[in-house]
């Protein structure tokens, strides 16, 4: 018997006879099997690919920003205020990070952090994706690529640099790590500086790498450069010596204005305390507070000028009227007003170089406060002031048909209205253009402003001469006085109001003024906020700084002096009513 005939015998199952119609189905299921594989594939393939295209797309493709270059910030002689510089940022794929503790170490003093945060941010290994630190400097970025370490990876960014520092700081404003403007210039020009992104379509691989592109390429469009109407030295200067007179003074803060009496261009605006825009850490609100723009305060006697200038325009008064201010008080309403001498019979001129507050309430008995409200409103008080700058407050000046007779004699000299020391320079341009007020522009212009007539030419001129007198010996204002220019301007000093009364040992000093007297080409505005050192009136605490600032302006747009001659300051200058 042979083997094949025993295995048959011996099994059942082979030895039954298997029907053929089995093994054709087996057939035919395995054919349509493949059919149906087949099918498969092409409706994946050709016919209906777009879900599973769309799916790749989600999982591999990106889309990826183009950053636009910021544009810069120049100064009106093309100094650079801001500029952008590549600052690379680094990121990690935790799961894929594979580093000795050595390297860890490295990296993390490389990126100035705590070894255990940099572990505790690579510890979750789910992530796909996490920043390090953005915007790191170049040379660290060199040093982090030499670790060579798996997973750590690096993406072009740029930051902003301010070569002024805390100068131009309040100027420039500063951006924030995604470079959107916060604060400033920055701010206010945020979309021309910021230009447009633009994207380019890619297929990554899951380490993050590009691999393809796909689609068409939009490219960027940077940012449009910006040139202010600030001058980075005059900017400099002003600041250097509001930031020593704060010092001096004990005082709490200041601020400077200066302007361009033709164009209204604003050639200064400084406050101290400031801070850098590069180093941004621990920053306080008393720091980062435009005050000469945002603190608004009663000007004081720095009012007179304009109340008396109204007075002239509408004829109650001329130059020489005669005003008895004896005995140097006033008694109204139950309050009693004071200056700080009898200076006894004073023309119109006397009034504002002594700084009488009784010659001045005198003078403004003779107008109706809707004459005083019409002046004072024409001149921007109480309106917020016109100039693309983030900040800017309106102040207070109530409706006249709500002044008292009392109320409208405080405001004579400046109590019971508010005003930024923006808006106070601002004012006095109506003086040094001719009697038309100006606006004002941060940016740079060739063409001089037209402005809104409020008074003669006539008047504005006799007014200049009454400022000229005020700096001048006899005035309130003469360490104000500058060598080789003439100058004019009024003094101020006003309790701080805290609450609804008057803080006692607290005041602002400031002063505002012009030079050269005739033909003005600045006005300079200062305000030095509570000063402690012994002295606290606007002539000897903020004169000074107007004497440095204007010298120093001056020369720099090389104006020739005006002045032969060294001015004669008096020691013991006359203090003014406040």
């Amino acid at each position: 018997m042979s083997s094949r005939s025993v295995l048959y015998t011996s099994s059942p199952l082979l030895a039954s006879k298997t029907p053929v119609w089995r093994s054709k189905f087996i057939v035919a299921a395995i054919a349509l099997g493949f059919a149906g594989l087949a099918a498969r594939a092409a409706w994946v393939q050709v016919i209906g690919n777009d879900f599973f295209r769309k799916q790749g797309e989600v999982r591999f493709a990106r889309t990826l920003e183009l950053p636009a270059n910021r544009g810069r910030i120049l100064d009106r002689n093309g100094l650079l205020l801001a500029t952008s510089v590549p600052a690379p940022s680094i990121w990690a794929i935790p799961e894929d990070v594979d580093a000795t503790p050595a390297q860890l170490g490295k990296l993390a003093r490389l990126l100035e952090m705590p070894l255990a945060d940099l572990q505790k941010r690579l510890a979750d290994e789910d992530k796909t994706f996490v920043w390090l630190k953005r915007q790191v400097d170049e040379s660290v970025a060199q040093k982090i690529t030499e670790l060579d370490i798996k997973g750590i990876y690096q993406r072009k960014e740029y930051r902003r640099k301010y070569p002024e520092g805390e100068a131009a700081a309040h100027v420039v404003g500063f951006t924030n790590v995604e470079n959107n403007g916060q604060e400033g210039v920055e701010l206010s020009f945020n979309s021309d500086l910021a230009g447009r992104a633009g994207s380019r379509r890619v297929i990554k691989d899951r380490l993050g790498r590009v691999v393809e592109g796909v689609g068409e390429q939009t490219p960027p469009v940077d940012g449009k450069d910006l040139q202010l109407s600030i001058d980075s030295k005059v900017q400099f200067f002003a600041y250097q010596k509001l930031r020593d007179a704060v010092i001096a003074n004990k005082a709490k803060a200041g601020s400077v204005v200066v302007l361009d009496s033709s164009t209204g261009e604003v050639l200064a605006l400084a406050n101290y305390p400031s801070y850098n825009p590069d180093r941004r850490q621990n920053l306080s609100g008393e720091q980062l507070r435009n005050r000469a723009l945002t603190d608004t305060f009663e000007p004081g006697s720095t009012m007179k000028p304009i109340t008396v200038a109204a007075a002239l325009e509408l004829g109650r008064v001329k130059h020489n009227t005669i005003i008895d201010t004896t005995p140097g008080r006033y008694s109204m309403g139950g309050f009693t007003i004071s200056d700080t001498h009898n200076y006894g019979v004073l023309d119109v001129d006397g009034v504002i170089q002594k700084s009488s507050n009784v010659g001045a309430l005198k003078i403004a008995q003779r107008m109706t406060p809707k004459e005083m409200w019409d002046v004072y409103s024409a001149l921007g008080y109480g309106q917020k002031p016109q100039i693309a700058f983030p900040g800017a407050v309106p102040g207070r000046l109530r409706p006249y048909k709500s002044w008292k007779p009392i109320e409208q004699a405080t405001m004579s000299y400046g109590y019971g209205l508010s005003a930024s020391l923006f808006q106070m320079a601002r004012s006095y341009t109506a003086f040094a253009h001719d009697g038309a007020i100006i606006p004002a522009t941060m940016l740079k212009t060739d063409t001089p402003a037209t402005g809104v007539p409020v008074f003669s030419p006539a008047h504005a001129a006799q007014v200049r001469h009454m400022l000229w007198l005020a700096a001048g010996p006899g005035g309130t204002g003469q360490k104000a006085q500058t060598v080789g220019y003439s100058v004019g301007g009024k003094s101020g000093t006003a309790r701080k109001q805290v609450g609804k009364s008057y803080a006692a040992g607290k005041y602002r000093s400031w002063f505002t003024g012009m030079a050269p007297i005739d033909k003005p080409r600045i006005i300079v505005a200062v305000m030095i906020d509570e000063p402690s050192a012994g002295h606290y009136y606007g002539g000897t605490v903020a004169g000074p700084v107007f004497s440095e600032v204007v010298q120093q302006t001056l020369r720099m747009m090389g104006v020739q002096p005006d002045m032969a001659v060294k001015p004669q300051i008096v020691a013991n200058a006359v203090e003014e009513s406040f």
